[in-house]
């Protein structure tokens, strides 16, 4: 019986991932409301996906990057006057800006929506070399023991993270857990959780 649950759990979650991020008609409706340019670029953000969603790989990639970094970013103590707030997919689309970490989300799930396997998209924290600070990016890793493609806010490059000598890898997060990058290419686990994406996740399956 419990073995069954956790099927039903499993296969409930993997259908609602590959539609989120996703509005409803009565969703939009209130939105349309209160910000008609909100709803104008809901629709515009799914007009896209289903542009790509025909398209290779590769050019799903570049196009998602491309569209994605052309809102406009803006830092999380300006927008929710708190730092490091990571906003849900859905929570971007209404504002229409974001932090660094809010791009690799919403990046994240649509990439997973065009059905990308998860197990090969990273959320990642960097170290900018040259700047200083922290930064994050999606890594997406599309042969197994080859460096991950990187998707920056900040690049329309997608370029392998051995080629962005500006960034040293800290930590790769997804839902399967946190891990380190080997030296030949090989995740190595080192922790089952992420506290923010797992806060984050929990609006997620809430379909916030």
């Amino acid at each position: 019986m419990i073995k069954n649950f956790l099927l039903l759990a499993l296969l409930t979650y993997s259908s609602f991932a590959q539609e989120y991020p996703s509005f409803t008609p009565q969703e939009l409706q209130n939105i349309d409301r209160s910000d008609k340019i909100a709803k104008n670029r809901i629709l515009d953000y799914e007009k896209q996906v289903k542009t790509c969603s025909s398209l290779p790989r590769k050019k799903q990639l570049q196009k998602i990057n491309f569209y994605l970094n052309t809102l406009l970013p803006q830092y999380d103590a300006i927008i929710n006057k708190k730092e490091d707030n990571w906003a849900t997919p859905k929570e971007f689309l209404r504002v229409g800006y974001g932090d660094c970490e809010d791009y690799v989300l919403i990046k994240y799930y649509t990439l997973i929506r065009l059905g990308f396997d998860e197990k090969k998209l990273f959320i990642t924290v960097v170290k900018e070399k040259f700047y200083g600070g922290y930064h994050m990016v999606l890594s997406y890793f599309k042969f197994k023991g080859k460096s991950p493609l990187v998707l920056d806010n900040l690049s329309f490059k997608i370029l392998p993270m051995s080629k962005r000598s500006d960034l040293e890898a800290q930590y790769y997060i997804n839902s399967t857990g946190v891990y380190k990058l080997l030296e030949n290419n090989k995740l190595h686990k080192i922790a089952d959780k992420y506290k923010e994406f797992e806060e984050l996740q929990k609006k997620v399956s809430k379909n916030n």
